[in-house]
């Protein structure tokens, strides 16, 4: 607790809602606040003050005279905690207008991209009034930011920034969140990836994500997929990170999966949106609330090449405990509430990134049941798992192709022929090998999905899969893939400057091949003129050689510079 009596007011309009109150409870903490309760209910206001503290006021940010009632409140800062922010319309910098223009500072819980990107239209209003207005101060960007500011100094390139957010189930749900993440379900969201602008779909891309020290105090498995937030607008250009993703997950699988089953409809244009279902969804929300725990968690990780150049991934874990995790998106606010009364933001408008430390978040969640995580994981790659220290011998093309933290798309030409037995080419054409070409474009995408490893390889639109993953122990070299019902366990080798691919076993259905069916693989990659190069010969025992291709592969070419 702050001594001394209040002397700046903070006006917290949506105060009485579920982060508002949780930001107007940790600022009525400290005295050097007056904590003004804003909203359009005024009894919810009253009720909030009469249990927690501060005074209520009605307000309408929809209402003609809006600004006119906030100037009389001679707000010191205005904190917009309503929402849903994409659904402002035409006045949708309405409230900081307003604040800025009455000598109030701006801040906002928004989580919408184009609304905190948008901010820093009103950036010569804000330095001509002599103040600051932030939007996203909340878990997203403000926090993840925060993150990565602070775990970037490990890196000389970053490949790769993912953040996840899972709550708890027995977290409080508010209408205008619940709408938000309905808007986005099942609709296409723009991202960078792999360098380039790319498109996922809300709610796709489901996964399982356990976040913690894998220990007692971790957070068991849970399920998440693409949503949409303001760092995949902001972070690729103010980090040069090649993709930007973001996850969500909600504890109960029924409400997970059931939400994913939901968004087909909106994928196959069934519907519109799920945004008008926000009512009932909530409710049946409301009625599974017993269930699940109070326990939270968000994750932000960064993966790329250290400063010697290898590769490397860490991860600023925050886990929250005995329902403390609403409190989490307010910390950023209540954290630069504190810093405006000590004049130490500047003024200006923007997204709010980079505007604190985690030692800052670290002190503000000091009275919250909430631990928060660093580590770092020298050998985060497939291929560098399987050769351990060995993969640091290979030629740096070599390594950057096999270097795959989300996907790579490398493009390039090749040669390809066929053996002449038809038994054979009977074969290349069940496995979906591409036919003979003297000079045939390639392209070739390496999905990073958990530990497994998806290569698509496109011969001028012939394409056919693999899937890849270590087997057996990590150094001792060994990876397998499968093709459909066949597997085969690849010995990785460093020999005469190449990595070469010798198979060692393999499988149809499970079952052992015997030796005298088992393909030989006279594959290298090396590099020439440090381009990336590759030479695969594929042959059967009695039936000889059943494909030969051969060519070379550049990194993404239409990669966007920035």
């Amino acid at each position: 607790m702050t001594e001394g009596k209040p002397t700046r007011r903070i006006v917290v309009i949506g105060g009485y809602g579920v982060f508002g109150g949780k930001l107007a409870v940790s600022l009525l903490r400290d005295n050097r606040f007056e904590v003004v309760i804003a909203g359009r209910n005024i009894e919810k206001a009253k009720a909030f003050c009469a249990m927690h503290g501060g005074h209520p006021s009605r307000i309408d940010r929809s209402a003609p005279d809006f600004a006119t009632t906030l100037a009389a409140l001679t707000p010191f800062v205005t904190v917009d905690a309503a929402g849903p922010f994409q659904s402002y319309g035409k006045k949708t910098y309405a409230v900081a207008k307003a604040a800025l223009l009455c000598g109030s500072h701006y801040l906002d819980l928004s989580d919408d991209a184009k609304f905190t990107s948008g901010i820093s239209v009103l950036n010569e209003t804000a330095i001509v009034a002599g103040k600051t207005a932030l939007s996203g101060v909340s878990s997203v960007p403000a926090l993840s930011s925060a993150a990565v500011e602070g775990l970037r100094e490990n890196f000389s390139r970053l490949d790769l920034i993912e953040s996840a957010i899972l709550p708890g189930n027995q977290a409080p749900r508010g209408l205008s969140v619940i709408r938000a993440i309905l808007a986005q379900t099942g609709q296409p969201l723009s991202v960078f990836r792999d360098g380039s602008p790319d498109t996922v779909i809300g709610w796709s891309g489901l996964a399982r994500r356990r976040l913690g020290p894998h220990d007692k105090t971790d957070l068991p498995p849970r399920w998440t997929n693409f949503i949409g937030a303001p760092d995949l607008a902001l972070f690729p250009e103010r980090y040069q990170a090649r993709t930007v993703l973001f996850r969500a997950g909600l504890e109960l699988p029924v409400m997970h999966l059931g939400l994913w089953c939901l968004s087909w409809l909106t994928r196959l244009r069934l519907i519109r949106s799920l945004e008008p279902c926000a009512k009932i969804l909530l409710k049946i929300a409301d009625w599974l609330k017993s269930f699940g725990s109070d326990r939270g968690g968000m994750e932000v990780r960064l993966a790329g090449l250290d400063r010697e150049g290898a590769p490397l991934a860490c991860r600023w874990t925050l886990i929250a405990q005995a329902g403390d995790g609403p409190y989490i998106p307010a910390v950023a606010a209540a954290i630069l509430c504190r810093r405006l009364s000590e004049n130490s933001v500047a003024s200006g408008a923007r997204p709010c990134l980079g505007e604190f430390t985690l030692d800052d978040v670290t002190m503000a969640t000091s009275h919250l049941k909430v631990r928060t995580f660093i580590d770092a994981e020298t050998k985060p790659t497939l291929f560098q798992r399987a050769l351990g220290p060995a993969f640091g011998d290979l030629p740096v093309a070599v390594q950057s192709l096999h270097t795959v933290f989300d996907r790579h798309l490398w493009y390039g030409e090749a040669r390809v022929t066929r053996g002449k037995n038809m038994l054979g080419k009977l074969l290349c054409r069940i496995i979906g090998f591409p036919p003979q070409a003297d000079k045939i474009p390639v392209s070739v995408t390496i999905d990073r999905r958990g530990d497994l490893e998806v290569w698509r390889r496109d011969f001028g639109g012939k394409v056919f899969k693999s899937v890849l993953s270590l087997s057996g122990i990590p150094g001792e070299g060994v990876v397998r893939e499968r093709f459909g019902l066949t597997a085969f366990d690849i010995n990785l080798q460093h020999k005469d400057g190449a990595l070469t691919y010798p198979v060692k076993r393999g499988s149809v259905l499970g079952i052992p091949l015997p030796q005298w069916l088992l393909p030989v693989s006279e594959t290298r990659e090396y590099t020439e003129r440090d381009r990336f190069h590759f030479d695969v010969r594929v042959s059967l025992p009695g039936l000889g050689e059943l494909i030969h291709y051969a060519g070379w592969l550049e990194p993404n070419h239409s990669a966007v510079q920035r």
